[in-house]
């Protein structure tokens, strides 16, 4: 007799429930090239999965421009109120380049700063959509909730990752994601 399969874990469920709400979500074909914004928190804490979420990350990137037409700007919070937003790229080498020049830094969360430059970046040029990976959340939840409206406004979806499972974080990032009409996945290390 075979072994009995594995039961999958919960960020395999999980991730999966994304996948399917994803794929029930109308196909956008903008005319030209796509601008994706890519937002990281690079603070003290991810520290110990950052080398793997930028591998991760890089590899979802070549994939996705293999597609063509599609353009990334790398956003990412560390450190004393540094906020940092890389030009726009549009090979996944670049992106890469970026990515591995960025350590993380002790510092506290700063979602409303990454959100009012996702604004500033919609106005400017069309933006498909905001792409956020943290693991917590130490802000002011109203302030943020405020710009993500305005983000959603503009027709712009965030798509939320949390790394870990921070309770005041999903809370944030699902309204976020709710208010933007975007989607949240929650993510551990497996």
């Amino acid at each position: 007799m075979g072994q009995p399969p594995d039961k999958p874990s919960p960020t395999t469920t999980a991730v999966e429930a994304f996948v399917h709400e994803m794929r029930r979500l109308p196909a956008v074909r903008p005319e030209g090239r796509a601008r994706l914004l890519f937002a990281l928190d690079a603070t003290a804490s991810r520290q110990p999965t950052w080398d793997r979420a930028c591998h991760i990350q890089a590899e979802m990137f070549a994939v996705t421009a293999a597609l063509g037409g599609l353009d990334v700007q790398l956003a990412y919070y560390r450190g004393f109120h540094e906020f940092r937003a890389t030009p726009w790229v549009s090979s996944a080498r670049g992106l890469v380049g970026h990515m591995t020049g960025v350590t993380c830094r002790a510092g506290r969360t700063q979602l409303e700063r990454v959100l009012h430059h996702a604004v500033a970046e919609a106005r400017s040029a069309r933006l498909q959509a905001l792409v956020f990976v943290g693991d917590c959340f130490e802000e002011d939840a109203g302030r943020v909730a405020a710009v993500a409206g305005e983000l959603g406004l503009l027709g712009v979806p965030a798509f939320m990752f949390e790394e870990g499972k921070d309770p005041v974080g999903a809370e944030v990032f699902r309204a976020v994601a709710r208010l933007t009409k975007g989607a949240y996945c929650q993510l551990d290390a497996a």
